[in-house]
């Protein structure tokens, strides 16, 4: 039986190394075929790998459910633990909350919650993401329902920090469950909050002093900003080398890795640099669902020619499904430029509804409407012995080894193990 590693384990063990340096990734879970392609490579390079779940994505039914297979806390880790059974997964995955808080889901924040009842269901949420079985609880109240409010004071993240991770572990002592669950705090907002150096490190030290005296748990992970920025499938953030510097050796100075926030798109040469620059880990969302809706669009392209050339005897209406449910599922506004005209829905060039789809296809999955029209695309590529799924999975590990061999991450967890 190989040693199990929980998650504060793994995480000392990056920042206290001293022969080598690594960055630990944090995955969006986008898919079953996401689940299961990282999970593989996890098993194949042996790293620990960690599922990121915001609220949109996968919540209590109370609360709206998740859009990545309409699923709970529970399904959500019956899936995982079912996909790593059937591989016999013998790696670490843990699994984490990403932006647990209130106002973290769209719905909350458009119905413009008071702070009293935003506050109630962000508890509700993180009571079901520790009954589930969670590894890592991220506390970020930085979001408020008030669109001119861009930044919420730093002394209100504070008291709603320390009164979330309060209410965290009284729900542990409440159900006597004994296993460690892990902090992480922070936002990757570009304005206000916690980017300038004096208010990172004055946040940790006021935080550390708080938690001690309350005897609570330090939190593993604060989150930086340095200088990512995802829009559209690119990211147009300036990466700052001194300012990531900065923020790691404040972080680490208390014990604390630095986590980076909207990671996605970065060219390898950026990704090389984080060992050195100390960034404990880093955290990888929409990038890879947007490598799945371009795997799913090739797949497309040769669902035609076959059609064309009389080898299937009809195709499946998926571009035209997934297309539409894209553009009209209004997920685009958060991730849009200045450059894409979105203000007539019902005429836009081809470009753009190409864009928008790899841009939001994996928010459309689940609708049964897109995955009737994904399987109708498998059944007639598996008539000319092509296997899609396959295909999509490849595509996805194939991004990954990436991260995999830019972070210095194969055969880490057999070193955590070892150093035990």
């Amino acid at each position: 039986m190989k040693k199990k590693v929980n998650i504060n384990e793994a995480v000392k063990y990056v920042i206290n190394s001293k022969e080598e340096k690594f960055t630990l990734l944090g995955i969006g879970p986008m898919s079953e075929n996401f689940l299961r392609a990282s999970l593989e490579i996890s098993k194949e390079k042996d790293f620990p790998i960690m599922y990121i779940a915001s609220r949109n994505q996968v919540d209590s039914y109370e609360l709206g459910g998740g859009y990545v297979f309409n699923s709970d806390q529970k399904l959500f880790v019956d899936k995982i633990k079912e996909i790593a059974d059937e591989i016999n997964f013998d790696n670490e995955y843990y699994i984490c909350r990403d932006h647990g808080g209130p106002w973290q889901r769209d719905k909350e924040r458009m119905d413009h919650l008071s702070v009293e009842k935003a506050m109630e269901l962000a508890k509700q949420s993180y009571k079901e993401d520790i009954l589930n079985g969670f590894d890592l609880l991220h506390i970020d109240p930085t979001k408020d329902p008030d669109e001119y409010c861009k930044v919420v004071d730093i002394d209100t993240v504070f008291d709603r920090t320390v009164e979330l991770i309060e209410y965290c572990e009284s729900v542990k002592k409440e159900y006597k469950i004994t296993r460690e669950i892990a902090y992480e705090v922070g936002t990757e907002e570009t304005s206000g909050g916690l980017t300038s150096m004096d208010k990172y490190e004055n946040f940790i030290i006021k935080l550390k002093d708080y938690l001690i005296a309350h005897d609570l748990p330090m939190p593993i992970f604060i989150v930086g900003q340095t200088g990512t920025l995802t829009r559209l499938t690119k990211n147009v953030g300036e990466f700052s080398f001194k300012n990531s510097l900065e923020l790691s050796s404040i972080s680490t100075k208390y014990g604390v890795g630095l986590k980076e926030h909207n990671g996605d798109y970065l060219s390898e040469a950026k990704l090389l640099s984080h060992l050195p620059l100390n960034i404990t880990a880093m955290n990888v969302a929409p990038a890879f669902g947007t490598i799945e809706t371009m795997a799913l669009l090739e797949l497309i392209e040769v669902e035609k020619e076959f059609y064309r050339n009389g080898m299937l005897s009809e195709m499946s209406n998926l571009e035209t499904v997934i297309t539409y449910k894209s553009v009209h599922s209004m997920k685009w506004k958060k991730w849009l430029t200045d450059e894409v005209d979105m203000s007539d829905l019902s005429n836009l060039d081809k470009k753009t509804q190409i864009t928008i789809t790899e841009l939001c296809g994996h928010y459309t999955y689940s609708d049964p409407d897109v995955a009737n029209e994904i399987n109708r695309l498998n059944e007639n590529l598996s008539s000319l012995k092509i296997n899609g799924n396959r295909f999509v999975i490849e595509k996805l590990k194939e991004e990954m080894q990436k991260h995999v061999r830019c972070f210095n991450l194969e055969g880490l967890t057999t070193k955590i193990r070892s150093s035990l």
